[in-house]
């Protein structure tokens, strides 16, 4: 059975699973699953320090979605990935409560990065709670920054369909809403 062709973007607020989802969708479309996260952060010893400028992250992308004819892309595209909403046949918005959210960050954290790292003296013990602090942001934070408010301008100008889903939800469940949807 060929699988059709379709170009999925993801988003929602951090922790809120579309990474997980994006990953879990491209492997049932059999295409190419893309992390927003790569190409939005230069490669440091510390990551997510410094990000590329606009243009080297949107050649980047505009490389790999142009290499294939289906993907998924994960993360916040808002802004600087604007020139692919036209080639968007479909988003999928996440919505997690914060606190699930957060300790789903904690949790990511201290496996990607170790206890001892995140604890006060740590190496990335300010990163840790700096980046904590902006997540729990996403809610109330106005449209100049990852928010709610701008994700939410962002998809009222898209003219392909919108799934959105609040709360959690299990990942088999979503992939096969998503899938069936179109």
């Amino acid at each position: 059975m060929e699988t059709p062709t379709l170009r999925v973007h993801v988003l929602g607020a951090s922790g809120s699973g579309t990474t997980t989802l994006g990953a879990a969708l491209a492997a049932r479309m059999g295409t190419v699953h893309l992390d927003a996260d790569d190409y939005y952060w230069e490669p440091t010893d510390l990551p997510f320090q410094s990000p590329r400028p606009v243009e080297e992250r949107q050649s980047l992308l505009e490389d790999d979605t142009t290499d294939h004819s289906s993907w998924v892309i994960s993360g916040s595209l808002c802004g600087w990935g604007d020139f692919l909403i036209p080639s968007l046949q479909l988003v999928v918005f996440l919505w997690v409560p914060t606190e699930i959210r957060l300790a789903r960050l904690r949790a990511r954290e201290v496996a990607q990065f170790g206890a001892e790292a995140l604890e006060p003296g740590g190496a990335m013990c300010r990163n840790h709670r700096d980046f904590l602090d902006w997540a729990a942001c996403y809610d109330g934070g106005d449209a100049g920054m990852r928010s709610l408010a701008q994700h939410s301008e962002w998809m009222e100008r898209l003219t392909c369909p919108v799934l959105r889903f609040e709360g959690e939800s299990p990942l088999e469940a979503l992939v096969e809403r998503v899938l069936e949807s179109e």
